[in-house]
């Protein structure tokens, strides 16, 4: 295939475009009837005729007599029998009956056979057709033929789907069939019998089989008939003469008779008692029934109106009856036809009596009365038609009346492409819509000319239509009248397809106009009387064909009987839009001289002929000019590509070639042009005036009649598939009544798919052909230049190329903009586009077109391919939702869309897969031959290679040789290299990593994402966001199968590989490290990103710190959001980290690559990096409590941040001393921040417990309004606990400062413990006086008093002020402390609430100051001067027992420290029978101040106001103190 005519994605989604568009317009130019009644309202011209210079519209194609020995027969008879007459259009039989005999013969050609069927005695008075019901005869009866004789052995009834016929029974006359009388309706089943001299005997019913036997090459599937009596099929009439009979297409037969009852004919296959057939009266009450058995039908004398005609509409499951008396009845039938029988209305008059036709004359005249007409025919209408109007009715004077059985209808609901709506309202009533006037007399044959007024002119009485008989069917009307005394005609009135007006009028009227219904009226003579009317339907291939293009479309729901019917169907829808596809039409007529057989000559019959004449050039415009260029050079084309087929008019060669002139005479046709010149005059200033500017339609291309002309053609091809699935699901119905799961298939069959690929490939070929030789439009481009040059192609700006601007200019969308005069007009239009550039613009679109022609004949073709090897057994190995794809893949998709490429090259590969299977059903060569052929653009020279790789891997697959298998999947891998972007990834990939060849498995995707992005549109930061976001994922669906490689080593555990062995851990490890070497290798930084969150996905840490490439740091960082300033080498050091990035949250997701940068940066001994990172991963800020790391990972990351900056700092202490201070100050900040965290570790504890206790608390308190920090509050306040767990949440989901620790956390919550802690810490004041300090130590007190009593305020102390306390006792206010304690032991002894000994409080305060007596004795000596201090003596006898205590320790505490023990042990020393002996070890200078201080207390306990009892023991502990230490004595040697 040439470059020229290579298939480019942009023209065919550009064409594609605007098919759909043509569809839409075209199926909604489809007027519902109803609408088209409405606008002829107002219309003055309903009908016209052709030119008579034209081919007439209907003309006798053939005569043919009645079989010789029918006509003997009769003959024989004397004319004294009884005769009958009648259509069989299913077997393509026509039939008469003489007596007892009835013939059957082919109405449609003369083959000589006659079949004869004379099985009983009596003269059969009625004859029917009608398709057996399934499962109750053998299979070779296909339709039973009822007939009715006048005695209880024979009868009549008529199956369903067969044409009406009513009969009047008349003897024949002087040998010919003179006198025979039919009236003919539509083509629905019905049979209507008066029976004329039948006087005598019952009347019983029998049915006939009839089978059908095809021909010996198949075409002609009714080329024989036999008859089979069925005896046991026999019933009476029970004296009811039965007038006709309607069936439904489900096989249930309903019979009306002249007692106006309406009857239903069952029959099965018969078992036990029952009867194998009987008929049911459906109408009758029980009155009626008991009348019936007890009256004789001769001793009824009440009125009865018989019915005489039935038909069904088996779209709407409605029966319509027409009675003797004009009376119209609707009967429901329900939904699906399967509900009883239900009477919904009945209407005697449906004639307006207003009608002036049938008043009398006007005032003054002699009136003359008139005649009402009479219903000739009823014939429902189809809902292609309408769906508003249900029933038509003709009249004895040629009127036609439109019934409803809704009791609204909507006007203007044109049919739309996706159909005329699934809800079918079920019948409620019965009137009249609209009334069609009779057609005029005296047209036809060429004896008028244009449209006929006949809404306004009066004919004459005896020049008005006499109707006897009549015959609708799908919007043809066949009337025979015999108002002329001398011959007989027929009225053939069909819808007018062209579009010229009447006459010129305003703009309102023109478009009322062109929606009216105007119909052609052509008028035949014939012979004798017209008995019966029916279609040809079309031969078996085409129905078959036509049916199955058509039946799926919304539009054409109703066709649901055979295919013959179905499609005849159609042509409700007009010539237009089918004759492509459609054969003439042609009907049969019978009447009492004979067959006659008529075919209608469509518009492009209608051309083709003036062609074939050599008609001059103005007949050609006129056709043109009626019918419009576009569609006019529609049909050119179809004759020029030879697209329409005729049994009898095979096209010749010079048509072609004169079809193919005029589509290209831009004369007849039509050159481009800005089409708002064609609005340009209704814009114009007012003569000798000023135009203050006006809104007109911007200048846009207006393409010429041919290039709509292809438009239309191209639309109507496409239109059965364009928007439908190409599979479907066939289902079948279970056992339970419910859908099994079914198989996919094709929706067409390959019948179809090849009769409208053959048109299209035609009409493609013609347009290629005509582009090659530069005809036309063609020439005119090529003549500015070299023909592929850039107008044609659209390379150049003024053609546009970018793709929906393209699309814009060759489908002529535009916009509306404002300009001042014709002046500015002219001028844009000017500068816009020149005639050249114009004619180069509508060759483009046509380019367009004809390249969507193309890939549209390649679908079909490979859809038959597939369908031809079965496409349930290719798709089987599909993935669901490529199944479900495929399902729900239009044609549309499957030509224009990447979706429908993909799915195509899904299919071929289940092809190839077919041929290269293991069982060997062939070679890749064998199949490729015929798709690179049939399709080249869904399968070129690179698939083929590619399948050449399938089938090498195949056999790679099957042998067990090592080295054989590697050099297989080598030449595979060489044959894909080639041809990377054909590569199906997953399929192919999935064959090597069975093989272990993972150089292919990497290589491969990444030589295709290469291919796919060739220009590194993903990179190129300056092309728009879509466009390099859509080339950025088309890279990681290739990166994701060397992901998915890598996934399947890692879970693929105890995996037997190809050679038969299990792959062990080793094996898995070794090939997952090939894996990342390889990928490592390839320069791609995407895919290395890709590769890197892969195996942190895996967890394969490990393996990526270990072989990582050069930008696996910069990946961490950018992934983990990493600084904005990147940390530098050693020799550069880093910034601390500032508040604001710290302030950036980090997603958990992200978490594990700053840890991973961590780990990377230890491993490769950067230290100070490493604190960074981590100290970044403790202060991440989180705004969910899910993905936030707790409080002890914090602090693991920050003790391990700690460790890193100590190890920098021993590495970096012989640099310089700017890097050693930096590396201080980072430890310093690191070892500050665990601190704090330590801090709310402590915190988050604390309101945890605080909440757990609450929680469980069952009492409640009212709280202290005055006391500023209510800690007795909390203990019963409902909701601190609440209040605390949600604090203790905060504290977890981020790192807090010190303040906030402080102010919000631990002082709410009356945590002085902590805040103390916090507080020293901070430093927050060296002033032992300083009041925030003071006031927490006392309520640290107060809080363990009401907790706990002396006891626990003293261990308290303890523990916090031996942590505390500094080295200059700064920070712990002692003599608060002291002073405080003391007055609460005494206050607590005295009252009774606890018993304090004397030594808890002296011995916490050591504590506190951590064994140190001097500074406490130093707070009991200022207490105890201060007598404004404590001026109770109570109280300084408890300080000073107190001091007594302390000074005995302090002893203790010297001698534990000189003799290298215990306090206790020294105790225990001093205090026993050598204690005087051990004075001596006291260092001189201690045992003075403690003598000195011992004398100076005594002194204070002596002058004490206090009783001696109370005194004595104090000063007696003093004196005792004092005479140890001053006993002189050695201490003994141990």
């Amino acid at each position: 295939m040439t470059w020229e005519d290579e298939i480019i994605g942009t023209d065919v989604a550009s064409a594609g475009l605007h098919i759909s568009e043509c569809i839409g317009r075209d199926a909604a130019s489809q007027l519902d009837l109803e609408e088209a009644l409405e606008a002829s309202r107002y219309t003055s011209h309903p009908y016209s005729s052709q030119p008579k210079e034209w081919p007439p519209v209907a003309e006798v194609l053939d005569t043919r007599e009645l079989p010789a020995v029918l006509i003997e027969r009769y003959n024989a008879s004397g004319g004294e029998g009884t005769a009958l007459c009648g259509i069989f259009p299913e077997i393509r039989r026509a039939w008469a009956s003489v007596d007892n005999s009835l013939f059957l013969w082919r109405f449609d050609k003369r083959d000589g056979q006659c079949t004869e069927y004379s099985g009983e005695e009596q003269s059969i008075c009625a004859a029917g057709l009608a398709r057996v019901k399934p499962g109750i005869f053998i299979e070779a009866i296909q339709y039973i033929l009822v007939v009715a004789t006048p005695v209880e052995n024979f009868g009549a009834a008529v199956g369903d789907s067969w044409p009406f016929i009513s009969l009047n029974l008349i003897g024949l006359v002087g040998g010919v069939m003179a006198n025979f009388g039919a009236a003919v309706g539509d083509s629905w089943p019905f049979i209507s019998l008066n029976l004329i001299g039948l006087v005598g005997g019952v009347m019983a019913l029998l049915l006939i089989g009839v089978c059908c036997a095809a021909s010996a090459d198949g075409t002609d599937p009714y080329a024989e008939i036999s008859l089979q009596p069925l005896p046991e099929y026999t019933m009476p009439s029970d004296g009811v003469t039965m007038t006709c009979f309607a069936c439904m297409d489900n096989g249930q037969i309903y019979v009306s008779g002249r007692d106006g009852h309406i009857y239903e004919i069952q029959y099965s296959s018969g078992s036990g008692w029952r009867k194998p057939c009987r008929k049911v009266c459906l109408t009758a009450g029980f009155g009626t029934l008991v009348s019936k058995w007890i009256l004789p039908n001769a001793l009824k004398f009440g009125a009865v109106d018989p019915i005489v005609d039935m038909v069904i509409d088996n779209e709407r499951h409605v029966l319509y009856a027409r009675t003797e008396a004009m009376k119209l009845q609707v009967f429901d039938l329900g939904v699906g036809g399967s509900s009883p029988l239900k009477k919904i209305a009945e209407e005697r008059n449906l004639i307006d009596p207003r009608d002036l036709q049938y008043r009398g004359r006007r005032a003054g005249s002699r009136a003359i009365a008139q005649a009402k007409p009479s219903i000739v025919s009823i014939a429902p209408v189809s809902t292609m038609e309408s769906k508003w109007l249900h029933m038509v009715a003709v009249l004895s004077d040629g009127r036609r009346l439109y019934v409803s059985t809704s009791p609204s209808s909507v006007n203007n609901a044109s049919v739309s492409l996706t159909g005329l709506g699934n809800a079918v309202q079920r019948p409620s009533c019965l009137k009249v819509v609209a009334t069609r006037p009779s057609p005029p007399l005296g047209v036809g044959g060429g004896l008028t000319f244009g449209a006929i007024s006949a809404a306004n002119r009066a004919q004459p009485e005896d020049m008005a239509l006499k109707v006897e008989t009549a015959f609708y069917s799908a919007g043809m009307f066949v009337l025979s009248d015999s108002s002329a005394p001398a011959v007989s005609s027929l009225l053939i009135v069909n819808r007018d397809t062209t579009t010229q007006l009447s006459h010129p009028s305003n703009l309102g009227i023109s478009s009322r106009n062109s929606r009216a219904l105007r119909e052609l009226v052509s008028s035949l003579p014939v012979e004798g009387r017209m008995l019966c009317v029916t279609d040809v339907l079309p031969l078996p291939d085409t129905a078959a064909t036509v049916h199955s293009l058509y039946s799926d479309l919304d539009a054409f729901g109703g066709l649901r009987e055979s295919c013959e019917k179905a499609s005849a169907g159609l042509w409700a829808r007009g010539d237009l839009p089918t004759q492509h596809i459609l054969p003439r039409r042609k009907i049969i007529v019978f009447s009492t001289m004979g067959l006659m057989e008529i075919v209608f000559n469509r518009p492009v019959d209608i051309l083709r002929r003036l062609f074939e004449s050599n008609a001059p050039k103005l007949q050609i415009e006129e056709f043109f000019n009626r019918f419009g260029s576009g569609e006019a050079a529609a049909m050119c084309l179809m004759l020029a590509a030879k697209l329409i087929s005729d049994e009898e008019n095979i096209i010749s060669n010079s048509v072609s070639e004169r079809a193919a002139e005029t589509f290209e005479d831009p004369v007849i046709v039509g050159m481009p042009q800005l089409e708002s010149n064609a609005v340009l005059s209704s814009v114009r200033a007012p003569a000798g005036g000023f135009s203050m500017g006006q809104v007109v339609p911007e200048a846009e291309p207006l393409f010429s009649g041919a290039h709509e002309g292809l438009c239309l053609c191209a639309s109507r091809l496409l239109f059965p598939v364009w928007e439908l699935p190409v599979m479907t699901f066939q289902r079948e119905i279970g056992s339970d009544g419910r859908f099994n799961e079914g198989v996919i298939c094709c929706r067409l069959p390959s019948s179809a798919m090849q009769v409208l690929e053959s048109k299209i490939r035609s009409l493609e070929q013609f347009l290629r052909s005509r582009r090659n030789k530069r005809r036309g439009l063609y020439g005119s481009v090529a003549g500015r230049g070299d023909f592929t040059g850039s107008i044609l192609y659209g390379t150049r700006s003024d053609v546009g190329a970018n793709s929906q601007n393209e699309a814009r200019n060759l489908f002529g969308l535009s916009s509306t903009s404002t300009v001042s005069g014709d002046a500015a007009s002219n001028k844009r239009q000017r500068l816009l586009h020149t005639s050249a550039e114009l004619a180069a613009i509508e060759v483009r679109a046509m380019e367009c077109l004809r390249r969507l022609l193309r890939r549209s004949s390649e679908a079909l073709f490979l859809l038959q391919i597939v369908y031809h090897h079965h496409v349930t057994r290719l798709v089987q190995a599909l993935d669901s939702n490529v199944r479900q794809k495929l399902v729900h893949l239009t044609f549309n998709q499957l030509v224009c869309s990447d979706e429908g490429d993909q799915l195509a090259m899904q299919l071929i590969s289940g092809l190839m897969e077919y041929y290269t299977g293991t069982d060997g059903r062939g070679t890749v060569d064998e199949i490729s031959a015929k798709l690179r052929e049939g399709c080249p653009s869904y399968f070129n020279e690179s698939d083929y290679k590619y399948f050449l790789a399938v089938e090498c891997l195949e056999r790679a697959f099957m042998t067990y040789n090592a080295e054989e298998r590697e050099n297989l999947a080598r030449a595979a891998f060489n044959h894909l290299t080639k041809v990377p972007e054909s590569v199906d990834l997953r399929a192919v990939c999935k064959r090597f990593e069975d093989l272990r060849f993972y150089e292919a498995v990497v290589r491969l995707p990444l030589q295709k994402a290469q291919a796919l992005d060739h220009q590194a549109d993903a990179f190129n930061v300056k092309l728009d966001p879509d466009r390099r976001d859509n080339s950025l994922v088309q890279r990681e669906q290739c990166y994701e199968t060397v992901m998915n490689a890598l996934r399947s080593l890692k879970g693929d555990v105890g995996k037997v590989s190809r050679s038969g062995n299990i792959l062990d851990q080793a094996s898995r490890d070794k090939y997952i490290r090939q894996i990342i070497q390889l990928s490592v290798q390839w320069p791609d930084t995407a895919f290395h990103e890709h590769l890197y969150r892969t195996l942190i996905e895996l967890g394969l840490e490990n393996e990526l710190l270990e072989y990582g490439g050069s930008d696996l740091v910069s990946f961490l960082q950018s992934a983990g959001r990493k600084l904005q300033q990147e940390v530098q080498a050693v020799a550069a050091p880093t910034p601390i980290t500032t508040a604001r990035e710290l302030e950036t949250p980090i997603p958990s997701s992200q978490t594990k690559y700053l840890d991973l940068l961590a780990r990377y940066y230890v491993m490769k001994r950067q230290h100070l990096q490493a604190a960074h990172v981590l100290y970044r991963l403790a202060e991440r800020q989180c705004t969910d409590a899910a993905d936030a790391p707790t409080l002890d990972q914090r602090r693991q990351y920050l003790s391990n941040a700690v460790l890193q900056a100590k190890s920098a700092i021993s590495i970096n202490g012989s640099l310089s001393s700017t890097m050693s201070t930096t590396d201080n100050g980072l430890l310093d900040m690191l070892e500050a921040k665990l601190a704090v965290l330590r801090f709310q570790m402590k915190i988050k504890e604390e309101l945890e417990s605080i909440a757990f206790k609450l929680e469980g608390l069952q009492v409640t308190s009212e709280s202290h309004p005055n006391d500023p920090f209510p800690r007795g509050n909390l203990v019963f306040d409902a909701n601190t606990a609440k209040i605390a767990r949600g604090k203790a949440k905060e504290l977890e989901l981020n790192l807090k400062s010190i303040t906030q620790l402080y102010n919000d956390y631990a002082v709410p919550f009356q945590l002085w413990e902590i805040c103390l802690e916090m507080l020293n810490f901070a430093n927050y004041s060296g002033d032992a006086d300083s009041k925030i300090v003071r006031e927490t130590w006392a309520r640290l007190v107060d809080q363990a008093l009401s907790s706990g009593g002396i006891a626990e305020a003293c261990a308290v102390l303890k523990r916090v002020g031996s942590n505390l306390y500094p080295v200059d006792g700064s920070f712990i206010p002692l003599d608060a402390l002291c002073l405080h304690l003391e007055k609460a032991a005494l206050e607590r002894l005295s009252s009774g609430i606890e018993v304090v000994g004397d030594e808890e409080i002296a011995r916490s305060l050591l504590a506190a100051c951590r064994g140190r007596p001097e500074p406490i004795l130093s707070v009991y000596d200022q207490l105890l001067s201060n007598g404004a201090i404590v001026p109770s003596q109570n109280l300084r006898l408890r300080l000073l027992r107190s001091v007594l205590v302390v000074l005995r320790e302090w002893v203790m505490l010297v001698l534990a420290d000189k003799l290298g023990t215990t306090t206790t042990g020294a105790s225990f020393m001093f205090g026993g029978t050598s204690a005087l002996e051990q004075t001596s070890i006291l260092q001189k200078g201690i045992r003075d101040k403690i003598v000195s201080a011992t004398n100076r207390y005594m002194t204070e306990v002596r002058r004490l106001a206090l009783p001696q009892s109370q005194i004595e023991p104090i000063y007696q502990g003093f004196k005792e103190l004092e005479e140890k230490l001053l006993t002189p004595s050695s201490f003994p040697p141990y």
